[in-house]
């Protein structure tokens, strides 16, 4: 893992809080202000399957009014009725070959389309927005 180091000045209270806290804790002061920064980033993305790892990183470039789009869309009745229709011939064993091909793309898709929305939502709380949970 590569290293950067940056200079940077934080009020005097800030700072003997986390000088105490690398005394209380036994710890170095770049230990806890490494925490503190690794706990105070924006969430991370690179635990998502790899495929989608593009997709959620782009995210965090967005502004929050396109964020709260992406929390509040919705999939259209018409998606997940064919969705389900698919879900159900899946599970009676009566797909087609390209109807189980279709079913594994909307499969997929919606799994981004979860992610999405999750991600979305946690970068929202993370930049202060109150984001009410379902």
């Amino acid at each position: 893992m590569t290293t950067e180091t940056i200079t940077l000045q934080i009020p005097e209270i800030l700072y003997q809080r986390l000088v105490n806290t690398a005394n209380a804790t036994q710890r170095s002061i770049e230990e806890v202000i490494l925490h503190a920064l690794q706990v105070g980033s924006p969430p991370q993305w690179d635990d998502v399957p790899e495929e989608f790892q593009a997709d959620i990183a782009a995210l965090d470039k967005l502004d929050d009014d396109t964020l709260w789009q992406i929390v509040n869309s919705r999939k259209t009745a018409a998606e997940m009725k064919r969705y389900d229709s698919l879900l159900e011939r899946n599970s009676n064993c009566t797909l087609t070959e390209s109807e189980r091909l279709e079913l594994m793309a909307l499969r997929q898709e919606a799994d981004l389309f979860m992610l999405r929305k999750a991600q979305a939502a946690v970068l929202l709380r993370w930049r202060g927005n109150l984001v009410p949970t379902l």
